[in-house]
């Protein structure tokens, strides 16, 4: 079913937003302070906003897709939000989305947050992610227009969750970026073919070591941290190992030093015995 849609901010990624609503056959109106920016999806069949209130007043969704929370507030500040629902795409932290969630209702507005888990290349196409959280209501009405971006995805009526989780994401991947990075630099100092590791050693390495992470999983939400496989002992010894090494190379371990110093400090009470996933008692 097409809908009528107003997307404020036309960065890239709020472009790309954009351009697969109309690919779907919304009718789109779109906002940028910048206002240029707007002129290759008006060729593609939008409808370009002369101001903020004239695209809110425009559609029932308004998709909000700015840099940052408080540029939320300041472009809303003075627009009528009454029977519109809000769907903040804006990275931020949970605690925002909850404090915009209730700044919207108070005006008269539903709204949901959205965590995109995707690059603006991906949006439209399959594997773009967006996490959504907040008014269930809303999210079940716009869901068809949401599927148009991405793959839409509820987490539940806290607007914090998608932010959230996807940080949480975040972290992951940042986790092992840092990994990846250790890695190759240990690697190039010894003058080893990089593609080679990487595509026939490190690759289905990592493969195999994320697919542990379901059992891991289990031992987190069970507190039970007793382990037939490496405990934290060994570990705490292999990477006393590892930054040797490293320095040895002549190679900073400075992205392990972190996990390095968390894993001395669980078994320096007395939890030498665990799995690696009772570090997260750490970290509470």
């Amino acid at each position: 079913m097409s809908e009528e849609i107003s997307i404020i901010g036309l960065g890239l990624m709020g472009a790309a937003l954009a351009g697969s609503l109309l690919d779907a056959g919304h009718r789109v109106t779109v906002w940028n302070r910048s206002a240029d920016k707007a002129e290759p999806l008006v060729a593609r069949g939008a409808t370009r906003a002369a101001t903020v209130a004239e695209a809110v007043a425009a559609s029932p969704l308004v998709i909000v897709c700015v840099l940052d929370y408080p540029a939320v507030y300041e472009l809303l500040a003075d627009v009528p939000l009454e029977g519109r629902v809000v769907a903040n795409l804006t990275t931020g932290r949970p605690v925002e989305a909850r404090q915009a969630a209730e700044w919207v209702a108070a005006r008269g507005g539903d709204y949901v947050d959205g965590g995109i888990m995707a690059v603006p290349q991906m949006i439209g196409r399959p594997g773009a992610l967006v996490l959504y959280s907040g008014s269930q209501a809303a999210f079940d009405r716009f869901e068809d227009a949401f599927r148009a971006m991405a793959e839409p995805r509820f987490v539940g009526s806290d607007p914090g969750m998608a932010p959230l989780l996807d940080l949480a994401m975040l972290t992951g991947m940042y986790g092992q970026i840092a990994g990846f990075l250790e890695a190759t630099a240990l690697v190039d100092s010894a003058g080893y073919p990089l593609t080679d590791f990487t595509s026939t050693l490190l690759v289905p390495w990592l493969n195999a070591m994320a697919a542990l992470q379901p059992e891991w999983v289990k031992s987190v939400e069970s507190r039970d941290y007793t382990t037939l496989v490496s405990n934290l002992e060994i570990n705490r010894s292999g990477l006393e190992n590892l930054v040797r090494a490293f320095r040895e190379q002549q190679v900073k371990p400075d992205l392990l030093l972190p996990l390095k110093a968390i894993i001395d400090q669980r078994t320096a009470r007395g939890h030498g015995a665990e799995g690696l996933p009772g570090l997260v008692e750490e970290l509470r």
